[in-house]
């Protein structure tokens, strides 16, 4: 009965400090208290090539993200969270060169600039730029490969997003 009672204070003490750090969820997310909503404008595609369909991906994919693994609710502007970004650069290049002078490898790469803005907690807001690639072997077209690839980038770059609003480790 004892070790009942104990392991209930525990968890009690372990919930109270949780509740101090903001609003905690299981994903890892620290959303500041009172924070009820988010908004992430569209990212513009401003990158020297474009690839129509990453603008509307990436932010769907953000917004997909925050909705699921938050409490938040999605607004269309002025969230007490706001995420808004440019993609700056969409690129292939070689990056492994064999003997006879042609590549072996070739990366795709995207890079995002980001604006956080935290509404109840400005210390908290960034600007800052993210980057993500993939390679591929040389041997394969890269409109073969590129939805393959654009998909794990997206992910990566998603992933570094949120963790750097709201994972706070």
């Amino acid at each position: 009965m004892k070790l009942i009672k104990a392991s209930g204070f525990l968890l009690l003490l372990y919930m109270l400090a949780l509740a101090g750090c903001g609003v905690y969820s299981f994903t890892g997310a620290s959303i500041p208290v009172g924070a009820k909503t988010i908004s992430i404008s569209y990212f513009i595609n401003n990158a020297p090539f474009i690839e129509p369909t990453l603008s509307h991906n990436l932010t769907d994919a953000l917004r997909d993200k925050f909705l699921s693994q938050t409490s938040l609710s999605f607004v269309s502007q002025d969230g007490d969270l706001h995420l808004e970004g440019v993609i700056t650069d969409y690129s292939t290049r070689p990056i492994a060169i064999q003997a006879d002078q042609t590549a072996a490898q070739n990366r795709l790469n995207v890079q995002v600039r980001v604006k956080y803005v935290n509404t109840l907690d400005p210390s908290k807001d960034f600007e800052t730029t993210f980057s993500r690639y993939e390679d591929y072997p040389s041997t394969q077209d890269l409109n073969a490969v590129k939805d393959q690839l654009l998909a794990l980038i997206n992910e990566a770059l998603v992933d570094d997003i949120f963790n750097r609003a709201v994972v706070n480790w």
